[in-house]
């Protein structure tokens, strides 16, 4: 069997030189493209990420780079503000998108969709690509069928762009679907310091935490009578995220139109 081949967006990115790595270690994988966006940058991909060269050469042209590298499959952990125009991009050269960036909108999705099923490919759309995490999230929707109260916190650095995160916003999505809006706390409640309670969405509250140090948690705590749960994923690592990016980038080849969600790859 052929192998996949791959290019990476944001190649030069803390999680783009993770894809690479894992992309060139895995002998079902074929790096073929790596666009990174600073100028400058045009050195061998396996030397970038600290492996043995390779013979792909850093790009600063995405389009040139799909041409050229005719990749089966587009990672791309850019940024919001650069992403929809790449997965447009990856679209139109029919390169399946496998996106872990966020900055998209509902109608950004749709759009999307009926692109990928006119061009015959699939593309994931994923705010997190952590199989710990998708199991943190369906344990949560599950557990929200019976504990309705409940609170989302997410910690991330002090640099991330986005507040609340694609995960956490995920989470409440899927909780949503298995519990009615509930309005909850005193009705009577009043927020003394502007923003202290978090954000709102279907009734519940999600607070975001940003501090030097802190790489990605998420917890969902859930009160009743006399009980709590609290349900926590903590990642240490973005090294934990590739088995869930391998397992994204062989599916999309099996799927027509966009997955929004990788919890949709997990049984």
């Amino acid at each position: 069997m052929s192998r996949i081949r791959v290019a990476v967006a944001g190649a030069s990115g803390r999680m783009g030189r993770e894809v690479v790595k894992m992309v060139l270690n895995d002998d079902e994988l074929e790096l073929v493209a790596a666009v990174n966006y600073s100028s400058g940058l045009e050195v061998d991909a396996g030397r970038f990420v600290g492996l043995e060269p390779c013979g792909v050469t850093m790009s600063t042209d995405l389009e040139l780079a799909l041409v050229e590298g005719k990749p089966d499959v587009l990672v791309d952990f850019t940024t919001p503000h650069s992403v929809v125009a790449n997965t447009a991009l990856a679209i139109k050269h029919k390169v399946r998108p496998v996106i872990g960036t966020t900055g998209f909108t509902p109608e950004d999705i749709e759009h999307f969709d009926r692109q990928c099923k006119e061009q015959g490919i699939g593309g994931l759309i994923a705010p997190n690509f952590s199989i710990g995490a998708i199991l943190m999230m369906k344990f949560a929707a599950q557990a929200a069928k019976y504990f309705p109260h409940l609170e989302i916190i997410e910690y991330h650095g002090d640099q991330k762009l986005d507040a609340p995160s694609g995960t956490a916003v995920k989470t409440a999505e899927l909780i949503a679907q298995h519990r009615e809006e509930l309005r909850q706390g005193n009705p009577r409640e009043q927020e003394t310091i502007e923003g202290s309670r978090g954000g709102l969405y279907n009734g519940f509250r999600i607070h975001s935490v940003r501090l030097p140090g802190v790489f990605a948690q998420q917890e969902v705590i859930f009160g009743a009578f006399g009980q709590s749960l609290k349900i926590r994923h903590d990642s240490y690592d973005r090294a934990g995220y590739m088995p869930g990016v391998k397992v994204a980038i062989q599916k999309v080849m099996e799927y027509t139109g966009i997955v929004y969600g990788f919890e949709h790859f997990i049984d």
